[in-house]
């Protein structure tokens, strides 16, 4: 069972690290990135959320919820996140400096996928889309579309 206490003291002990690095190196930059954000993002909405994450690399989800819901959990410290299936659901956070995050989107995956809708797939194989964008489209999400969180 997770302790929820100690996660968000290590998390919040890893980005005091940052913190303190970055002070010590003026000028240069040890923000956490790439599989660690997005490990990160997905333990801190699975805990805030109380969904059950699943194995990694499923297509298009990361967590179910109770009644079975599939998820999937983006998160980003920049400005644009990506996405390479359409979800079912999805919650995209913006990790903050301190380990906590601020909720940017948390809706019907088929709301994000219309943004791309007529745009040719990137060679990368993934969407692109910018944290402002999904603040936006997620205003208009009614509450009874979004899964509430528990803690």
């Amino acid at each position: 069972m997770l302790n929820h206490g100690q996660f968000q003291t290590l998390v919040n002990q890893l980005y005091a690290t940052v913190r303190e690095l970055e002070a010590m190196f003026p000028g240069r930059h040890f923000t956490p990135d790439g599989h660690l954000v997005g490990s990160l993002g997905e333990c801190l909405v699975a805990d805030a959320y109380g969904l059950e994450l699943l194995a990694a690399s499923n297509k298009g989800f990361d967590a179910v919820t109770a009644d079975g819901v599939e998820v999937e959990i983006k998160a980003t410290q920049g400005r644009s996140v990506a996405f390479r299936h359409e979800p079912r659901h999805a919650i995209v956070i913006r990790i903050l400096p301190d380990g906590a995050f601020e909720e940017v989107y948390n809706g019907p995956g088929a709301l994000v996928w219309a943004l791309f809708r007529g745009k040719p797939l990137p060679s990368n194989g993934q969407y692109q889309v910018s944290v402002a964008r999904l603040r936006r489209l997620g205003e208009g999400v009614p509450e009874c579309d979004r899964v509430p969180q528990v803690r």
